[in-house]
């Protein structure tokens, strides 16, 4: 069976880094998520400040991840905005110490805005993950330049109706359609701007401006994005379609559910799964790929 015949079979190589770090896709990966600010969905994710926050991605490196995504501004629906002083007090100290701690450890920064992903890269961030899809007026722009710039690798997200809110979708809305058209034309884009292709890994955004059952639809169907080439990455973790579907109104209650869905990614060989359980997950994602490998 070749890689054509089987879009679950792996293809992409390694992505360089900065550093000398580097992102090995022959396995899925497990991004393990630190909310530097108290306004996250799940209040698990959630840590104090620096210290904390260090004492959590020590955790999860030993726990086996392979990279930490650490955000200081929250974007659930319905969210309030963090100002950009408020944002850098709280992510930059975070990033230099665990940058510090774990000097081989990729490090994601979870940002909108092109002055925190400045600073952040200066900090010692590989990663700009950016859940608007360079979709805010203002901030696109300057966030393609830097990133033409300096290199960063740029986790690409669909947005759905924009990164903060539901949308009225028609009866025939399909949300893959939408999520592959997104893509066709954002990645040229950027591309065209001078971020190199292969520093882009994308993300269908599970949750933002997307109804439960087009999460659903995304996770059943994420294999199709594989034709574009480029790693995927998938944030489902404790979301609340998996509440939808098994009558969970508590984040609290989903880590079954989550693990569910880190599974189903291994078996289809996407690159990226961003938990806030690191180690039930990686295991969820072993056993997946043990029996997938017998195939």
């Amino acid at each position: 069976m070749t890689p054509d015949s089987n879009p679950a079979m792996r293809s992409l190589g390694n992505l360089t880094l900065f550093g000398g770090r580097s992102l090995s896709f022959s396995r899925t990966l497990i991004m393990g998520i630190i909310n530097v600010n108290g306004e996250s969905f799940y209040s698990g994710s959630r840590v104090g400040g620096t210290e904390e926050a260090l004492r959590r991605a020590l955790l999860m490196a030993r726990c086996g991840a392979d990279i930490i995504d650490i955000g200081a501004e929250s974007t659930r629906p319905g969210s309030s905005d963090m100002d950009e002083g408020s944002e850098l007090e709280a992510l930059i100290p975070a990033v230099r110490a665990v940058r510090e701690a774990l000097p081989e450890t990729p490090i994601s920064v979870d940002t909108r805005k092109r002055r925190i992903a400045s600073a952040s890269i200066e900090a010692g961030a590989d990663i700009i993950n950016d859940v608007s899809g360079l979709g805010i007026p203002g901030e696109a722009e300057g966030m393609t330049r830097l990133l033409a710039e300096s290199g960063a690798t740029y986790v690409l997200t669909h947005p759905g109706s924009g990164w903060n809110g539901p949308a009225e979708y028609p009866e025939d809305y399909d949300v893959m359609e939408d999520i592959i058209s997104f893509f066709s034309e954002r990645i040229v884009r950027v591309s065209g701007a001078g971020v190199a292709r292969d520093r882009i890994i994308i993300d269908p955004g599970i949750g933002f401006g997307k109804r439960a059952e087009d999460n659903l639809d995304i996770v059943a169907k994420i294999a199709e994005l594989k034709r574009f080439g480029l790693p995927i990455l998938v944030g489902a973790s404790r979301k609340s379609f998996i509440g939808y579907a098994l009558g969970l109104p508590d984040p609290a209650d989903r880590l079954e559910g989550t693990l569910a869905v880190s599974a189903l990614c291994a078996d289809r060989g996407i690159e990226i799964v961003r938990v806030h359980d690191v180690l039930e997950n990686r295991r969820a994602v072993l056993m997946a790929e043990a029996v997938r490998r017998r195939l």
